[in-house]
């Protein structure tokens, strides 16, 4: 079940959002940056402050009682920009993803934004064909990749965005 999360869900969030990226744990899963980068993906403070701004929605995927999937939506005006998407290691290439992108489509409908665009580390390339094979285009647009207080870079690859986008 994909429902709206609240304050109450910060914690269990963000874990799971962690866990996906970064760690031990992420490797797990087809999706990690472990390789890329150390540190926590965010911090509990930084998801209250993203709940709490009313321009922001982060979706949760349920299933018995747990948070097994999340993905950050804001409103930006003219298009939705979709952020951390994030599936339970475990749980990842069981189609969890598609749903959460599918809804995410829904939601910008619903606000009239007729575009949903992201930003993916551009040495990301599987997962950049993951986006692509859900009708994602590279604009063309790169953006510098700027470390969290919390973030360090343990790999000698120079990082960048790649901003990707979809006409709804």
């Amino acid at each position: 079940m994909i429902t709206i999360a609240t304050l109450e869900d910060v914690s269990t969030l963000e874990k799971l959002i962690n866990s996906a990226y970064r760690g031990e744990t992420s490797k797990k899963g087809w999706a990690t940056e472990a390789n890329l980068l150390e540190g926590k993906r965010i911090t509990l403070d930084e998801l209250e402050e993203i709940i709490k701004n009313k321009e922001n929605t982060i979706l949760k995927y349920t299933e018995n009682n747990q948070i097994i999937g999340s993905v950050l939506l804001s409103n930006k005006g003219n298009k939705l920009y979709l952020g951390m998407l994030s599936i339970s290691p475990e749980l990842q290439n069981r189609g969890l993803g598609k749903k959460l992108l599918q809804e995410a489509e829904v939601h910008a409908l619903s606000l009239g934004l007729p575009k949903i665009v992201m930003t993916v580390i551009t040495i990301r390339e599987k997962l950049i064909e993951w986006y692509k094979r859900h009708g994602y285009v590279d604009t063309g647009v790169r953006e510098p990749f700027l470390l969290n207080d919390s973030d360090s870079i343990i790999t000698d690859q120079h990082l960048e965005f790649m901003v990707l986008e979809k006409i709804l």
